[in-house]
């Protein structure tokens, strides 16, 4: 348990190394609806950055799995949100940029948003073999029904920055969805290789985790960072929570403990939005020439 905060705040460093350089390696084609495989394709043949930012990101999951195992999905999502002003950080020093007052007072927001969460939550506890099949089945269609919807809206809506703002909802929950998934996986491995493949959430696991790539990928190209990066950053420690709290028996302090989580949450909503609106996170835009002469 002692190094489930550390391994975590590992993967969120990580995870913001792989954001930053997949946003340096699609912002050179022009925002539009979606991720297409053409430009999979052409990302994989034309842009080594994209290659180095997919493996940043599997790192960054990785260390999340090995957190997952030894602690609380809910405690260890709600730390994944640090990689937001990462993100940020690593933006300035890799893409050019000052951090600002305002870059500051958000990153020093978020911090005391999460430690007060975690310090008056405390989350601990929880067995994902608590849940039975019906249950989660029920789970499982709530929150694909919630993904579905938000990408709906994307298609639906006339308004880019609202569409932006869904894609990144989506990306946010899939993420979420596929922690809770890592939970069951984790459990049956320690019993040995033949229990992870003969389990069904180890197939639900992949199938997710392919789904919340190209939504990732979707929510990067779809627009702007300022709109989508709210979305991925507090919905992925949301629906793990719900997951955690509700179905994995996880326990969580009550009482007057609340209303100092509320002020917790208060604080982190507050600071992922204001530091999501820094310039930093946009990046420097490589002159899109580049990939128009390779895709000749």
């Amino acid at each position: 348990m002692l190094l489930v905060i550390p391994l975590v705040l590992a993967a969120a460093v990580v995870g913001a190394l792989g954001l930053v350089l997949l946003r340096k390696a699609t912002e050179a084609e022009p925002p539009r609806s979606g991720f297409s495989l053409p430009l999979l394709w052409l990302l994989i043949r034309h842009r080594p950055v994209w290659a180095a930012g997919i493996g940043a990101v599997v790192a960054s999951f990785a260390l999340q799995i090995a957190a997952i195992a030894n602690g609380p999905v809910s405690l260890v999502q709600l730390v994944v949100i640090m990689e937001l002003p990462c993100t940020l950080i690593l933006s300035a020093a890799l893409l050019g940029g000052h951090l600002r007052t305002r870059e500051w007072s958000a990153l020093a927001a978020m911090t005391v948003g999460v430690t007060t969460l975690l310090l008056t939550l405390a989350p601990a506890g929880g067995n994902s073999g608590s849940a039975g099949l019906a249950t989660w089945l029920v789970g499982l269609a709530l929150s694909v029904g919630v993904i579905v919807g938000s990408l709906i809206g994307v298609r639906s809506t006339s308004r880019p920055a609202v569409a932006t703002a869904l894609a990144g909802v989506a990306a946010g929950l899939s993420a979420g969805l596929d922690a809770v998934l890592v939970k069951p996986v984790t459990a049956a491995a320690s019993a040995g290789l033949g229990d992870v493949v003969s389990t069904w959430q180890t197939w639900v696991f992949l199938a997710v985790g392919v789904c919340g790539f190209f939504l990732l990928q979707n929510a990067l190209q779809a627009g702007r960072l300022i709109a989508s990066q709210p979305g991925i950053t507090l919905a992925n420690p949301l629906i793990a929570t719900i997951w955690g709290i509700g179905l994995f028996q996880e326990q969580v302090r009550h009482g007057w403990w609340l209303a100092g989580a509320a002020l917790g949450a208060a604080l982190l909503v507050a600071g992922v939005i204001l530091l999501s609106q820094s310039p930093l996170l946009e990046g420097h835009r490589e002159a899109p020439d580049d990939l128009a002469a390779a895709s000749r």
